[in-house]
């Protein structure tokens, strides 16, 4: 029987917004004050800075930083871990953001020793409320706070109805998120202290895999063993296949409950690395799509 695939499609879910750059050591309207050169190195600041209507004075963002689609018209400056000074250079910046977990380490201090102005903001945003916290902190920031209240009520009531109709699910679906794979039968799985693992629990699932750290490499014959009831594969990694016969034929899932019943789902990974103001929205999707199979 030919396997049937569902595509996740992310929402977008931005409201744009005009008004020049701002933050509390430089607040002006005036047209005589030349713009900021941000480079944004952070996925999850990314979206909230779209979100708020604040990207105009952003001019590059690292590779990972693909939502929303606008932001992949951007330059990018490499791999958030893997940076080029070159790259970041070339832009000129007057601003670098990121979120401290940037490298390597020669070309932060590269970037140092340049006394380039950097700024982190002091929120984690690991939860609903610190979420919210981080949003507020960067409509602050960014001189767009009516923005980020309207952005935080709304991620509130989705929230609250994705909260409330996960209760109407009698079962909790085994979930196996997989990055990517394989390298010599070796996949990259989420595990259940991600972020991953936060958005499926609120959809009214459970993650198949435990262990330390949010990702640890398993082999196709745990992959197997673990035998979730839906498996969900960042795009990265299923595009990477190139086909559903791919998938098909990869070792371990085709032995999996979730194969044989045809529960194999491409995700965004964006939708689930991090937490942000489509959180409520992306819980919405994952739980229609664990427990019923749909996108929508």
């Amino acid at each position: 029987m030919k396997k049937k695939f569902i595509i996740i499609l992310p929402l977008l879910a931005i409201i744009l917004a005009c008004g020049r750059f701002s933050n509390e050591e430089t607040i002006s309207n005036s047209e005589d004050v030349p713009s900021e050169r941000i480079v944004c190195i952070a996925k999850q600041y990314t979206e909230i800075i779209f979100a708020l209507g604040a990207e105009k004075d952003i001019v590059a963002v690292d590779i990972s930083s693909t939502f929303p689609e606008a932001a992949k018209l951007l330059p990018t400056v490499g791999y958030h871990r893997a940076l080029s000074a070159e790259a970041i250079l070339s832009t000129e910046p007057t601003l670098i953001i990121h979120d401290n977990n940037i490298g390597p380490e020669n070309v932060v201090t590269q970037l140092d020793e340049l006394e380039i102005p950097m700024k982190v903001f002091d929120t984690k945003g690991e939860d609903i409320e610190s979420t919210k916290a981080l949003i507020t902190e960067i409509g602050t920031y960014f001189n767009k706070v009516d923005q980020a209240k309207k952005l935080c009520s709304q991620l509130d009531k989705e929230m609250e109805l994705a909260l409330e109709t996960a209760k109407k699910y009698s079962e909790k679906p085994k979930v196996l998120v997989i990055h990517y794979g394989q390298a010599n039968n070796v996949y990259l799985v989420v595990t259940a202290n991600s972020t991953a693992a936060k958005i499926v629990g609120w959809a009214g699932g459970e993650m198949a895999v435990t262990g330390e750290g949010r990702m640890k490499h398993l082999s196709a014959e745990i992959v197997a063993a673990s035998d979730p009831d839906v498996i969900l594969i960042t795009d990265f990694g299923f595009d990477k296949l190139g086909s559903h016969k791919e998938i098909g034929n990869l070792p371990g899932i085709s032995e999996t409950k979730a194969f044989k019943e045809e529960k194999v789902y491409r995700v965004e990974e964006h939708d689930l690395i991090y937490l942000g103001p489509r959180t409520g929205q992306t819980t919405l999707m994952l739980q229609k799509l664990i427990h019923e199979g749909k996108a929508e």
